[in-house]
């Protein structure tokens, strides 16, 4: 039996969050090690683990992967999440770029001294720029590329919800996204994913800021 993948992280959503969703789909069984003291940390760089000096890291099929893309985009190969061809595959990259991209915006308002313009921003972003692309995209089809789940459509389900935390209201315009939201959620290992006591992760409060700040090398305003 293959080893079960390990995901090294704050005990936090993060960038790691999307990492842990799409193993969620794909039904693969992982383990975690939260970094929660500085030594932890020092430890991943000084055995040189940590390629550029920062996590996600994820020890999968022998090799200890980082980078929240190359990652993504790994485990959407491996687990047939990443399209049929050339074609589908730079298709699901652009849309899951672009979902990364909102979802980073999201991801880093905690560490704001004043959240407000930032969270007014993104839902500006999040309604005139982002969100029409996805619900033009799902007139008509189930799935965002090629007509079967792949990762573009895992992170569009979790960036929806991220946003509704914010925002409650923000998809009434969206109706096609929203009718996809609930198609999802129905997937049985999503549906265990979003139950109290699974691997899933809370909104970050003020514990997790400070494990992330005081344990990395990151600088946040």
């Amino acid at each position: 039996m293959a080893e079960r993948p390990v995901l090294y992280y704050f005990n936090g959503r993060g960038k790691m969050e999307s990492i842990r969703w799409l193993l969620t789909v794909a039904e693969v069984e992982f383990d975690e090690v939260l970094l929660v003291t500085r030594e932890q940390y020092v430890k991943l760089l000084n055995d040189g683990a940590l390629m550029f000096q920062q996590v996600p890291l994820v020890e999968i099929d022998g090799m200890k992967l980082i980078q929240t893309k190359a990652i993504l985009n790994y485990i959407a190969e491996k687990y047939n999440l990443h399209g049929k061809d050339p074609k589908d595959r730079v298709m699901i990259n652009m849309y899951s770029e672009g979902l990364m991209d909102l979802m980073e915006m999201i991801i880093m308002v905690p560490f704001s001294p004043d959240p407000k313009p930032k969270l007014d921003n993104i839902q500006s972003k999040a309604k005139e720029r982002y969100l029409p692309v996805y619900e033009k995209a799902l007139t008509g089809p189930v799935y965002l590329v090629g007509g079967k789940l792949s990762l573009a459509d895992v992170l569009l389900v979790e960036c929806t919800l991220m946003l509704e935390e914010k925002f409650p209201a923000i998809l009434k315009d969206f109706s096609n996204i929203k009718s996809f939201q609930g198609r999802m959620i129905q997937i049985p290992a999503i549906n265990r994913f979003l139950q109290p006591g699974s691997k899933r992760k809370p909104q970050p409060d003020e514990k997790y800021l400070k494990n992330v700040m005081e344990n990395s090398c990151i600088s946040l305003p």
